[in-house]
C-alpha cells in the first residue's frame, strides 16, 4: 500500500480537493473518512488509516455502527477521532429523524426506511424498537423498547402499550434487526406483530407497519401483507 501522506499527493488526488471540485459523491468511503480523520499515524496516512477502518469493521455500515471504544481502538484513531465519527453518525441520525418528523410516514416513507438502515443495519445483537406517530402519522419519538441476543429477543405487548400511551401515540411503527443478514421475517416475528397489533387497538392506536432490517435491506410487513 502507498503510505505517501494525503498532503504529499497530487492536489487532484486529495479528498478535499477532490471534494470541493467534485462535490462529495465523487468521493470514495475512505476518502469521505479520511477527511474526518485529517491526520495519519507513523508512516500512515489519513487514507491509510481510513481504509484500515473499513476493511476492520466489515465496511461503512459496521463502522457507522461501532462504538467510539472500538473505533477509538484502532491504531491511529484514539479517543478524539472516534468521538468525532461517532458525532458525525449521531448527526445524520438525528437529521433522518427530524425528516420523518415533518412528513407523513406512509405518504413519504423513505426517510424512515433510511432512519431504520442506519440505527439498526450493523448492530450485532437483536433489537426491537419502536417508533411513535402522531395523528397525522408524523414521528414524535423512537425508542430501543428490547435488546436480545444473537438470535432472539423478548418483546411485551403490555410493555409497548404502556409506552405507546406515555407517548401520546395514535398509531406506531415497529422495527427489529435479524443480525443474521436474512430480512425475511420469521413465523415467530409474525405472531409477535399480531399481538401487538391486537394489545394496541384494545387503546385506540393504530401499528403501521414492523420493519425487519438485515444489513441494507429492508422487508416491509404492511408489503408483505402480514398486517
Amino acid at each position: 500500500m502507498d503510505h505517501a501522506r494525503i498532503r504529499e499527493r497530487p492536489s487532484d488526488e486529495r479528498p478535499r480537493e477532490r471534494l470541493m471540485a467534485r462535490g462529495p459523491a465523487a468521493l470514495s468511503d475512505a476518502e469521505l473518512v479520511a477527511l474526518l480523520l485529517r491526520t495519519g499515524t507513523g508512516g500512515s496516512s489519513a487514507l491509510d488509516v481510513a481504509h484500515d477502518l473499513i476493511e476492520r469493521f466489515g465496511g461503512v455500515a459496521g463502522l457507522l455502527a461501532a462504538s467510539v471504544s472500538e473505533v477509538a481502538a484502532v491504531r491511529g484513531v484514539g479517543p478524539a477521532k472516534g468521538a468525532e465519527l461517532a458525532a458525525v453518525v449521531e448527526l445524520a441520525r438525528r437529521s433522518l429523524a427530524q425528516e420523518a418528523r415533518a412528513c407523513d410516514a406512509l405518504a413519504s416513507p423513505q426517510a424512515v426506511r433510511d432512519y431504520l438502515r442506519l440505527s439498526l443495519a450493523a448492530r450485532p445483537h437483536e433489537v426491537f424498537v419502536g417508533l411513535y406517530l402522531d395523528s397525522q402519522n408524523r414521528l414524535l419519538a423512537a425508542d430501543e423498547l428490547f435488546r436480545g441476543t444473537l438470535a432472539q429477543t423478548s418483546v411485551y405487548p403490555r410493555e409497548v402499550v404502556k409506552a405507546a400511551l406515555a407517548r401520546n401515540a395514535a398509531a406506531m411503527i415497529f422495527a427489529h434487526n435479524h443480525p443474521s443478514g436474512v430480512a425475511e421475517p420469521s413465523r415467530a416475528d409474525e405472531l409477535l406483530t399480531q399481538a401487538l397489533k391486537q394489545a394496541l387497538a384494545l387503546v385506540d392506536i393504530r401499528t403501521l407497519d414492523h420493519f425487519v432490517v438485515a444489513g441494507g435491506r429492508l422487508t416491509s410487513f404492511a408489503e408483505r401483507g402480514l398486517l
